[in-house]
């Protein structure tokens, strides 16, 4: 870990989602309160893990309070600086079961089987403010399931760990409370090295764990959470995703125009257009695109640089490419400029960071 587990980059420069999706308050604060009430048995008192949120414990345990990713990066920084135990994602990510996420957690209990609930989560996790983004791939016996830092893009960081470790402990926690106290993943795989609480990863899953790989990922046997829930209730579940649903919409509103805009460049991989042809395609005026983007807290050229930069990280994880190929697929003129970009992004050259993942 490095010293005071703090992060080069601040409020959002690394930000795995618009300024407008970062800041906006529409989340439930039960990820805070885990990680707050974790470090309160570590003897750190609430103020303290708080601080810079503009929060306070009381707010915690209201149901009308709403937070947002700033803060929740915010806690998570403070939380890597003051825990003198390393494993503070996983232990507080163990204090997360299905009843914390309110109305998610009951349509996950009430759904009519396993994969219906698989399904939901699929389609609904945003609703909670995961720290990670989650996809299932099937097999004829396995599931493999795949999770994403939805803010945290940079593997070689401690806040990127943080959101992985603190997700893949509280699926476990979920998946235990749905099915039962004796399931468990069948491997756990991570993009980062191996960190110094590797024994607690052996305690928490007790299974094979691989790390620096290309994804981070945990299976688990099909047979284990198949069949219906044992807690069906149809009605109870209807009225629980109908609640998920507007939340659900509420959150994509949250992106704006913004959010817009990043979906169609990452659709485009490289032919990255000018403003002028984005604010056609949006039917709007090019200077009506740049008023609704600043309101927003943003620009086209900032989006421009974050799709980059996902999709830098993104190949340089998981292919082999060259700097050059990289260069050609993000639009750079050429290999200099593209490294360039990539060192004012991260800090790191692209072969740094390639070194720095074992790769």
């Amino acid at each position: 870990m490095r010293e005071g587990g703090k992060s080069q980059k601040q409020d959002g420069e690394s930000c795995g989602l618009s300024r407008q999706d970062f800041v906006q308050r529409i989340y439930s604060p039960h990820s805070i309160a885990a990680i707050v009430s974790e470090l309160n048995a570590q003897g750190v008192d609430a103020s303290e893990t708080l601080d810079g949120t503009g929060l306070d414990r009381s707010q915690l345990e209201a149901h009308t309070t709403q937070i947002s990713y700033r803060q929740l990066d915010t806690v998570i920084r403070n939380a890597l600086r003051l825990s003198k135990d390393s494993a503070i994602a996983l232990r507080a990510g163990q204090r997360m079961h299905v009843t914390t996420y309110g109305m998610y957690g009951y349509a996950l209990l009430s759904s009519p089987t396993y994969a219906d609930a698989r399904d939901f989560a699929n389609r609904y996790i945003r609703v909670i403010g995961p720290f990670c983004d989650a996809s299932n791939a099937y097999d004829e016996t396995t599931v493999l399931c795949t999770v994403e830092p939805r803010h945290w893009v940079d593997p070689t960081e401690d806040a990127y760990r943080f959101a992985v470790e603190f997700a893949l402990a509280a699926h476990l926690m979920i998946a235990r409370d749905l099915v039962g106290p004796s399931f468990r993943y069948s491997h756990v795989a991570v993009v980062y090295a191996t960190p110094q609480h590797v024994a607690f990863y052996d305690e928490l899953f007790a299974c094979p764990v691989l790390f620096t790989q290309r994804s981070n990922a945990y299976g688990y046997d099909l047979a284990t959470a198949d069949g219906p829930v044992s807690l069906a209730d149809p009605r109870s579940h209807a009225m629980a995703r109908e609640m998920c649903e507007q939340i659900l919409a509420e959150v994509n509103r949250g992106g704006g125009v913004a959010a817009d805009v990043r979906r169609m460049l990452i659709e485009l991989r490289g032919r990255y257009p000018g403003i002028e042809v984005v604010a056609e395609k949006l039917s709007m005026h090019p200077r009506a695109l740049r008023r609704r983007l600043e309101v927003e807290g943003t620009a086209y050229r900032d989006i421009l640089a974050e799709v980059r930069m996902h999709l830098a990280i993104e190949y340089l994880r998981k292919t082999k490419m060259t700097n050059e190929e990289i260069a050609n697929r993000l639009g750079y003129s050429d290999a200099a400029n593209f490294r360039h970009a990539f060192l004012r992004w991260t800090g790191k050259s692209p072969s740094d960071f390639r070194l720095s993942l074992g790769i």
